[in-house]
C-alpha cells in the first residue's frame, strides 16, 4: 500500500520530458514568486521577534533592566 502510494506521488511530480515545457522567464509565476517573499519575510519576522525576546531574557537576567 505504501509502495503504491509512494509510486502515484512520484508519477504526479515526475515531468515527462516530451510534455514539460520550459519555464519562460519573461512570465514569471506570481503566485511562486509571492509565496518565496512572503516567506521569507515571515521567516525574518520570526528572527527579529526571537531576537527582540533573546535580549529581553538576557538583560534580565544580567539585571541590565
Amino acid at each position: 500500500l505504501i509502495n503504491e502510494w509512494l509510486l502515484c506521488t512520484l508519477e504526479l511530480f515526475s515531468r515527462n520530458s516530451f510534455i514539460a515545457s520550459k519555464p519562460d522567464p519573461s512570465k514569471p509565476n506570481m503566485l511562486r514568486v509571492g509565496l518565496a517573499f512572503g516567506s521569507t519575510a515571515v521567516l525574518w519576522a520570526l528572527l527579529f521577534k526571537q531576537h527582540r525576546t533573546d535580549v529581553h531574557e538576557y538583560k534580565t537576567r544580567n539585571g541590565l533592566e
